[in-house]
């Protein structure tokens, strides 16, 4: 037993070596292709220049290599890798500009991030960090947030706790144990388990890019449980693990309060899930200076001096497949007029739902297959968020760069519970969770830019179904019943704020509006108004699904990438896209890039010593 036992794992470790980590393509990240930063561009017609090239047919490039559906930065990403190893690539995406969720717009003079809050796990030269320096050429600067970066409010005014939360392998549990004396040993324990299941996130990367009957084995088998203590405790609930730890509700929650950054309540939560935003953020929190629609900006360049390009206003309505089922092009509307587009692959970064119920012809949905992953994955919760423009400075308004998660109190699956089986009305009126922050407090570039205003991001979750029945009015004039729906979580949330940010007042408000679920579906293309992709509840982390739902798809010359092919989230989405790319170009690109950071740190290390 012991013999048979032993010659599995050799063959095992065969498999996992060549298929992992043999790397026989081509490397984007093969070289340094940092260059010294340029100076910002503060004009909005010069980066819409860059950002909202409107699609025509003339501008499509000739001998396309791949086109990409969806400008999310698991589009953009993997178009930049492969236009960096030459690959000539059209992003075509629906919106009037490039960037999905990385994008900003411009209202009354204020300029609002429709999804970047803050990006963790940026210190010195980490892989991911040394991954976004490349994307962009090395000019997307970062600026870190205050620490502590977080504050978990708990309570009504009468009765509220304030948790501050630091970053830190050291300082995060330090700080914690300060508040929470005689709860050592639980810090601690949470600290180590969650340190432990992150570190076993290696083996889903393996799931995806081994050949699928070996990844069945693995399953099958069991071995997957005894090699990752990230699917060992995938299917533990969050709520489970914690309430395991500490009976003191304050500790549970400050445990749990970061679940909104995926969107389960915490009893739906998977702790593997929750442990990766644990780790994400322990070395700090960053913020892109001059916003996020930098990213974009900068990446888009790239994919232009490969002889690709990144059109916008361009809606796929459908991917064109051959006879023998084979991708080959899309068909892009241009008013009533089809223009179809040809290359031998095709990606979407639409996400899955779109991509095989919106873009495949009827026949090829109702494959086996498809069905099958479509039967494995269920929409995210619906996003809601809350813009608003203010008059006065960060230091008048009492802003600083960092977070402020609200809740009205420490019972969180019960908060979430209750509002959103609520009627729409009733919900509308007590906002139990709300995330505020000042994008213009982070940004060191806001005061040349808008010198005497300041905004606030809130971002809390609505159901799908309050909003339903306006989807299909204007996006601008839905109707009078739907402003005022609108204005009632917009009154709710301001109370909130205006209860916490005590300087912040009513005539201090310039300007503010709601995106709502269905403000979602139109901007950002997301079927549900989610705006974590598919639903990152305990059944997203199987190791049958993220075995099954992988870069490839069963049609050939179609892949997947971004949120829905790896994680959710902006750190989610690239590795998404690095996945796709490892199918593609037939290398392990997590790998490159880990390997990449390695050197560039020993070689700005040699500089510094000589």
């Amino acid at each position: 037993m012991f013999t048979i036992l032993f010659i599995v794992c050799i063959v095992l470790v065969i498999f996992i070596l060549k298929y992992v980590f043999g790397n026989s393509g081509s490397n984007p990240f093969a070289k340094d292709c940092r260059e010294p930063v340029k100076k910002m561009v503060y004009d909005e017609k010069v980066k819409n220049k860059v950002l909202k090239q409107g699609f025509v047919a003339s501008k499509v490039p000739d001998n396309l290599d791949a086109i990409i559906i969806g400008s999310g930065i698991g589009g953009l990403g993997l178009a930049v890798m492969l236009a960096k190893v030459g690959k000539k690539v059209l992003v075509v995406e629906q919106h009037d500009r490039a960037g999905g969720c990385c994008h900003t717009f411009t209202e009354k003079g204020f300029e609002f991030d429709v999804g970047i809050h803050y990006i963790g796990d940026l210190w010195g030269h980490t892989p991911f960090r040394c991954m976004l320096d490349q994307m962009s050429n090395g000019q997307l600067q970062w600026e870190p947030l205050e620490n502590a970066y977080d504050h978990v409010i708990l309570g009504p005014l009468e009765n509220r706790r304030s948790y501050p939360i630091y970053s830190g392998s050291t300082r995060f549990p330090e700080e914690l144990k300060k508040r929470f004396p005689g709860e050592e040993k639980a810090i601690d324990d949470y600290m180590r388990l969650v340190k432990k299941t992150e570190f076993g996130i290696w083996l889903l990367l393996v799931l995806k890019l081994c050949p699928l009957p070996l990844a069945k084995f693995l399953i099958h088998t069991g071995l997957v449980k005894h090699l990752s203590s990230f699917f060992k405790m995938a299917p533990r609930s969050l709520t489970d693990v914690v309430n395991e730890l500490t009976e003191n509700k304050d500790l549970r929650a400050v445990f749990t309060y970061i679940f909104g950054t995926y969107g389960n309540k915490p009893k739906d939560a998977s702790f593997a899930m929750h442990s990766l935003l644990i780790t994400h953020y322990l070395s700090g929190a960053w913020y892109p200076k001059g916003g996020s629609s930098e990213i974009a900006y900068h990446m888009i360049p790239i994919i232009e001096k490969a002889g690709g390009a990144v059109l916008v206003r361009a809606p796929v309505n459908r991917i064109l497949f051959n006879d023998a089922k084979e991708a080959y092009g899309v068909s892009v509307l241009k008013g009533q007029e089809e223009v179809h587009v040809h290359a031998p692959m095709v990606i979407s970064d639409a996400g899955i739902f779109n991509t095989y119920e919106k873009l495949l012809p009827k026949e090829l949905q109702a494959m086996p297959d498809i069905q099958k992953q479509l039967s494995m994955v269920k929409h995210g919760e619906g996003g809601l968020s809350i813009f608003v423009g203010l008059n006065g400075t960060k230091e008048e308004l009492g802003l600083k760069a960092s977070n402020y998660w609200i809740f009205a109190e420490n019972n969180f699956d019960e908060l979430m519970e209750k509002y959103m089986n609520e009627e729409r009305e009733k919900a509308s009126k007590k906002i139990p969770l709300l995330f505020v922050a000042s994008p213009s407090a982070k940004d060191p570039s806001w005061e040349e830019r808008s010198p005497g205003k300041s905004t606030l991001s809130l971002v809390s979750f609505a159901k799908y179904s309050w909003f339903e029945e306006w989807k299909d009015g204007k996006v601008t004039n839905r109707g009078a019943d739907y402003k005022e729906l609108k204005q009632a979580f917009i009154n709710s949330a301001l109370d909130v704020v205006m209860d916490v940010f005590p300087k912040i007042t009513r005539d201090k408000i310039e300007y503010v509006d709601a995106g709502t679920p269905i403000t979602n579906t139109h901007y950002i293309g997301a079927p549900k108004g989610e705006i974590y992709g598919v639903d990152h509840g305990i059944a997203r982390f199987s190791p049958e699904l993220n075995a099954t739902i992988r870069p490839q798809t069963p049609l050939k010359n179609l892949y997947l990438t971004g949120q829905d092919v790896f994680l959710c989230g902006f750190a989610g989405g690239l590795a998404g896209a690095l996945t796709c790319g490892s199918v593609i170009l037939n290398r392990n690109l997590h790998l490159d890039s880990f390997v990449l950071a390695m050197k560039t740190k020993y070689i700005n290390k040699k500089l510094k010593d000589e």
